[in-house]
């Protein structure tokens, strides 16, 4: 008795927990954890976890792997507070969804989730993430006082090249191109990377705040509201810093009417980005408004992002025979085919040269489908280069960002 006893194994060490409303709903999940942990996890409910985590036994824990589907989203309070006690002790967390919104999944990430993983698992996407998790963070470098104040500071020396982006259909994908192309060429030079301003001018929907984790700013609101008053140190207050590469002025908190400053107003923003940047990206809201011809005007491209699709097909010829009625210089704009045909999709290389011919223009820019990583990129809060650098999407954006700087080089040194 006292032999068996003895050699009575002792329970292996809880390492990890499940935390769901049933795991069973999750079974490749439970396959996942017992391949990379063996019996050394276990699994709660949400309201057992926020328990477990006022308890001493959980300062033993690795990670929690929070999944969740659509029907969760109605405790998300409780699921957020699972994750902000976690990283309180110094939990990691990893994020399991399945067909939960894009906007639950950025608060759930802004609040402190440290990975995001879609169900059903990708092969080894959970080794990956729980890999991912024990690399060390780096030691915080030791930077020299006050690095950012410099960059915030007028200098009202440059004449800076502006670019526009104006989607002509829902979902076109001209805020990720504005984005991501932004951030490229603020990144793209060998040597001495160049100024670069992102300006979303879409006052009621602009996103590019979300796609960079950034806050709206009271300020934003207050420069808009009274352009007069607006000086170099006015302007660079308003805007925000992403990650010390580029400048952003996002869309204000609220929802605005979009004419709630004219063209004079917008004429006075562009001119006071340009004077203090090399590159100017503006994001455009869909509709045309009063000031869209001062921004037509000013730009030197203005991109057109377009779809395979009826709905673009129609956008195009309103917006061309509404320049041409005005006499605007629809030249300037070059259009952007999102989620292009592959190179060996003969049947849709056709399809876009019968639309672009029967729509008397060319299609400049082919972007490939960047599928999940680009939606996911923005659900991070990250440019497509930080978070799937390798992506289609990505290095194409990549290529424009270096032609246009090897073009203004170009200009430069002939001048």
């Amino acid at each position: 008795m006292t032999m068996t006893a003895v050699l009575q194994p002792e329970p292996a060490p809880i390492t990890a927990c499940t935390v769901s409303r049933d795991v069973q709903n999750f079974d490749l999940l439970i396959e996942d954890m017992e391949t990379e942990l063996g019996e050394s996890w276990g699994d709660l409910s949400f309201a057992e976890a926020l328990a477990f985590l006022e308890q001493d036994e959980c300062d033993e824990l690795e990670f929690l792997a929070i999944a969740m589907d659509a029907e969760d989203e109605e405790h998300l309070t409780q699921i957020t507070a699972v994750i902000t006690r976690a990283r309180d002790k110094g939990i990691k967390a990893i994020l399991i969804a399945e067909d939960v919104s894009p906007i639950v999944l950025h608060q759930l990430l802004h609040n402190g989730a440290d990975d995001f993983v879609p169900y059903p698992l990708p092969e080894k996407a959970l080794h990956e993430a729980i890999e991912r998790l024990r690399i060390p963070e780096p030691a915080a470098p030791v930077l020299p006082a006050a690095p950012a104040a410099p960059t915030m500071t007028a200098t009202g020396d440059r004449d800076g090249v502006l670019l526009a982006v104006h989607g002509l259909a829902g979902g076109s994908g001209s805020s990720t191109l504005a984005v991501n192309l932004a951030y490229e060429l603020a990144t793209g030079a060998k040597t001495d990377n160049p100024k670069v301003c992102l300006i979303d001018l879409d006052f009621q929907f602009g996103s590019v705040h979300t796609f960079l984790d950034l806050s709206c700013k009271e300020a934003v609101y207050e420069l808009l509201s009274d352009t007069d008053a607006m000086d170099s140190s006015a302007f660079m207050a308003a805007l925000q810093h992403f990650n010390d590469k580029m400048h952003v002025l996002t869309a204000p908190a609220e929802m605005l009417p979009l004419d709630i400053i004219g063209p004079e107003d917008i004429a006075a923003i562009l001119e006071m980005a340009r004077a203090n940047f090399d590159f100017v990206i503006v994001d455009m809201p869909k509709c045309v408004v009063a000031w869209t011809e001062t921004v037509l005007d000013a730009a030197q491209v203005y991109f057109a992002p377009v779809e395979l699709d009826m709905r673009s097909a129609q956008n195009v010829m309103r917006m061309v025979r509404a320049l041409k009625s005005e006499d605007l210089p629809f030249e300037k704009i070059r259009y952007v085919l999102n989620r292009a045909p592959k190179f060996t999709d003969i049947s849709g290389k056709n399809r876009v040269k019968r639309m672009a011919d029967g729509l008397d223009i060319d299609m400049e820019l082919w972007l490939p489908n960047g599928a999940k990583p680009v939606s996911d990129s923005a659900d991070h809060g990250l440019p497509l280069a930080e978070h799937a650098a390798k992506n289609p999407l990505r290095k194409e954006i990549q290529k424009l960002a270096k032609s246009l700087l090897d073009l203004v080089q170009a200009e430069e040194a002939a001048a």
